[in-house]
């Protein structure tokens, strides 16, 4: 791989970490890292002054974040394609598993005020997931670019 290359995917990582950094202290100011908090957040507490959200209003979040979720792992991984990685079944794997767990993290929350309140443990689990899969990914394009 060229060294210019390795520089532009090098810069990217450093931007990724930034949003996955930054992603991770909206999610805990805004919403919590509980369960209960996530409930209140999107089905809303009178207790704390906390309105539900609406159909709309979670439309409107979800909306940027669609095409934000599928850019950025499909920047990420089509890097990855250009490693090593390229013919394992793990690289297809994690290809398959990171879409699914965005789009997890992407509509729970319309299963949340529809009642299923399980799904906050979903939303939690998608949300930490997802930025684990974004950094573990980042990792091996790191790697490849600096070891291989």
């Amino acid at each position: 791989m060229h060294q210019a290359y390795k520089l532009s995917i090098l810069y990217y990582l450093i931007f990724v970490l930034l949003l996955i950094t930054s992603a991770v202290m909206l999610f805990k100011t805004n919403i919590g890292i509980s369960p209960n908090l996530v409930l209140d957040y999107y089905i809303g507490n009178e207790e704390r002054f906390i309105t539900a959200k609406s159909s709309l209003g979670i439309l409107k979040i979800i909306k940027p974040h669609i095409f934000t979720f599928a850019l950025l792992s499909m920047v990420l991984l089509h890097f990855l394609i250009f490693t090593n990685k390229r013919y394992k079944k793990s690289t297809l794997f994690l290809i398959y598993v990171t879409y699914i767990v965005a789009i997890m993290e992407m509509f729970s929350p319309i299963l949340i005020i529809n009642g299923y309140e399980f799904f906050a443990y979903v939303k939690l689990f998608s949300f930490f997931f997802f930025l684990t899969l974004l950094v573990y990914i980042s990792w091996l394009l790191f790697y490849s670019i600096t070891f291989d």
